[in-house]
């Protein structure tokens, strides 16, 4: 009987045995099969790269400042990119339209777009379309742009004094075209007529392209506007005063608005590219480090040099930042500059 219990219980011993090295086997295998997958995910994310033709939005038309910069970028991008990359020109509506078909693209990493600060941000103040900063995914800033005074080149105004002294003279009745009402050319030329104390009519356009082409056709008398902007023309126009604490090197015999007693600060623009929400991070890390290499390249700060494009690169963070500060540029200063 001693013997017999004896068998049993060495049988439920090694059963046991069996079962718990069968769970412990599984386990093991387990947490091995995880780590690959956790692996193979990290690898697949440390090394995505896009599968197809890259659409970049540009929310204004071709010829205009933005499209300019955004094809000397692209001419460059796609060696290290590795996709043809593809300017989708989208215009209207002080650049809302483009971003809107932005905001709903698939966030596949097969959509990028150009946003334009404060434009960007101006537009969703002025509720002119249905996205927030919260619908797009900074990837790196491209350039810091400096704003300007512009005449026509037959225009009478030889200096921004003699500009600022007929608007005094005749009160409201010197027209500014803008690239859209509040957009960025159009808070330039407030800045402007605030600080120097003249009223003016201002004569919104669809964009810089045709804003700037109205000046050099007369229909207005002034525009405020980048060096981007009419880097092609740049004989057709006057550049009268500067929106800097220091003089421009390209322009460096015209003076700043703070050596007149005006705005003493900077102001601009930027450009930023960006991809919709929700776009995976691996996506825009890969499209940060393919466009930071593109900026770096000697060819392409040849060629942007040559289209007055002054580059400024920032990190996905950095763009977020700038982005954030236009925002609050928008909601906090435009109210009282405009009224």
């Amino acid at each position: 009987m001693k013997k017999s219990m004896g068998i049993v219980l060495g049988v439920l011993l090694i059963g046991s045995l069996f079962v718990s090295c069968g769970k412990k086997a599984a386990t093991t295998e387990t947490k091995v099969a995880n780590a690959q997958v956790a692996t193979q995910t990290a690898a697949s994310d440390e090394t995505w790269k896009p599968n197809g033709t890259v659409s970049m939005i540009v929310a204004y038309k071709a010829g205009s400042g933005t499209d300019n910069t955004a094809r000397v970028l692209t001419s460059y991008a796609d060696k290290y990119v590795g996709q043809t990359i593809i300017i989708d020109n989208k215009d209207g509506a002080s650049g809302s339209i483009g971003w809107t078909t932005l905001a709903n693209a698939k966030p596949d990493g097969l959509t990028l777009g150009f946003v334009n600060l404060p434009t960007y941000c101006s537009n969703i103040t002025q509720k002119l379309g249905k996205y927030t900063v919260d619908s797009i995914e900074p990837i790196c800033n491209h350039v810091i742009e400096t704003s300007v005074v512009l005449v026509a080149a037959n225009s009478t105004y030889n200096t921004l004094q003699d500009l600022i002294d007929d608007a005094k003279a005749n009160p409201g009745k010197l027209k500014a075209s803008t690239n859209g009402n509040k957009a960025s050319n159009h808070i330039g030329a407030q800045l402007l007529a605030k600080s120097a104390g003249f009223t003016y009519k201002a004569i919104p356009y669809g964009g810089t392209a045709d804003q700037l082409l109205a000046l050099r056709q007369g229909e207005v008398d002034f525009s405020v506007a980048k060096l981007a902007d009419f880097a092609s023309f740049t004989k057709e126009v006057k550049v009268l005063g500067v929106f800097d604490t220091k003089r421009l090197p390209e322009y460096p015999d015209v003076p700043t608005l703070g050596e007149l007693g005006l705005y003493k600060d900077w102001y601009g623009s930027a450009r930023c590219i960006v991809a919709p929400a929700g776009t995976p991070k691996a996506d825009v890390d890969f499209y940060a480090q393919a466009f930071k290499e593109t900026m770096e390249d000697p060819a392409y700060v040849a060629a942007a040099k040559k289209a007055y494009v002054t580059t400024d690169y920032r990190t996905p963070a950095e763009t977020k930042t700038l982005i954030d500060q236009q925002m609050d540029f928008c909601l906090n200063t435009l109210g009282d500059l405009f009224n």
